[in-house]
C-alpha cells in the first residue's frame, strides 16, 4: 500500500526540496530500516558521508510514500555503485510486493552545465538494467538559467529590462541544456524513460503535479499508476483526471 521511490542524484541536485514538495511539508523524514525501526535520529540524514541505500526515509505528512537515496556512488566509489547496483537488481523484481521499487529518480542539477553528466550518470546508464522499473531524469534548479540569461544580456551589452527576451533568452539556454543532456544519454545502453524539467520547488507549495503525471504515465502496470495516484488524496486535480482516463 505503499509507493517506493529511488532518489539518485548528487548532493546539490536539489533531491531533499523535491521529496518534501511532493509529501506537502518543510520537516526533514524519519529513518528506518527494512524492519520498520527507526534508527537514526533525523539529523544524521543530511550529515556528509552517511548513505545507507536499504534505509527508508518516510515524512510524516504522507506515509504512503517511501524514499530511498542512493547517495554515495555519485562521488565515484565503486563500492557505493555496486551497492546501488545490486540493491536495484533486487527491488526491481523481487517476489515481495511491498519491498518493490515502483520508478526511479535521477536527479541532475542544470546549475553543473558544464558537467551536467559526469562519469556517474555513464557508468549508471550503461550498466544499471532496471528492467521493467522506469527511470526519469529530472532536470532540477531550472529556475537558476534566469539568472544565466541576465548575465548574457549583460555581456551583450543588451538592456536587461525587457522581461520578454529575458524570458525567450532562459527558454533558449534550456532547450540547449536539454538537448545536450538527451545527447549524452539517449545513446547509453539504458537510457532514461522520460525527462522532466523541475522548477519554482524552492517555494513552499510549489506544484508537483508535472512530476506526479510523468512518473505515472511512465508505470507499465494499471494497479501501480492507482498506487500512486492514491498517495495524492490532497492533489484533486489529478486524481479526478486518472479517473476520467480510467
Amino acid at each position: 500500500h505503499r509507493f517506493r521511490v529511488l532518489v539518485i542524484g548528487r548532493a546539490n541536485a536539489g533531491k531533499t526540496t523535491i521529496l518534501q514538495r511532493v509529501c506537502n511539508t518543510t520537516d526533514q523524514p524519519e529513518i528506518f530500516d527494512g524492519e520498520g525501526h527507526k534508527v537514526c535520529v533525523i539529523h544524521s540524514w543530511v550529515q556528509r558521508g552517511y548513505h545507507n541505500i536499504e534505509d527508508e526515509l518516510v515524512f510524516r505528512s504522507n506515509s504512503r510514500f517511501v524514499f530511498h537515496d542512493s547517495r554515495g556512488f555519485e562521488a565515484g566509489s565503486e563500492e557505493q555503485f555496486d551497492k546501488m547496483k545490486e540493491f536495484v537488481m533486487d527491488r526491481a523484481k523481487t517476489a515481495k510486493l511491498d519491498k518493490r521499487i515502483h520508478a526511479i529518480w535521477y536527479c541532475i542539477p542544470l546549475t553543473d552545465s558544464h558537467r551536467m553528466v559526469t562519469a556517474a550518470e555513464t557508468k549508471f546508464f550503461e550498466e544499471c538494467d532496471t528492467g521493467h522499473v522506469p527511470v526519469i531524469v529530472l532536470q532540477t534548479k531550472a529556475d537558476s538559467l534566469e539568472l544565466e540569461a541576465v548575465q548574457q544580456l549583460e555581456q551583450e551589452g543588451l538592456s536587461i529590462d525587457d522581461e520578454s527576451r529575458e524570458a525567450a533568452l532562459a527558454k533558449e539556454i534550456l532547450d540547449y541544456h536539454i538537448a545536450k543532456l538527451k545527447h549524452w544519454l539517449d545513446f547509453c545502453r539504458f537510457p532514461p524513460h522520460d525527462y522532466l524539467t523541475l522548477t519554482g520547488m524552492d517555494e513552499e507549495g510549489a506544484d508537483c503535479t508535472p512530476l506526479l503525471r510523468c512518473t505515472a504515465n511512465a508505470l507499465r502496470e494499471e494497479g501501480l499508476q492507482k498506487l500512486l495516484i492514491s498517495t495524492q488524496q490532497s492533489n484533486l486535480g489529478l486524481c479526478i483526471e486518472y479517473t476520467i482516463m480510467e
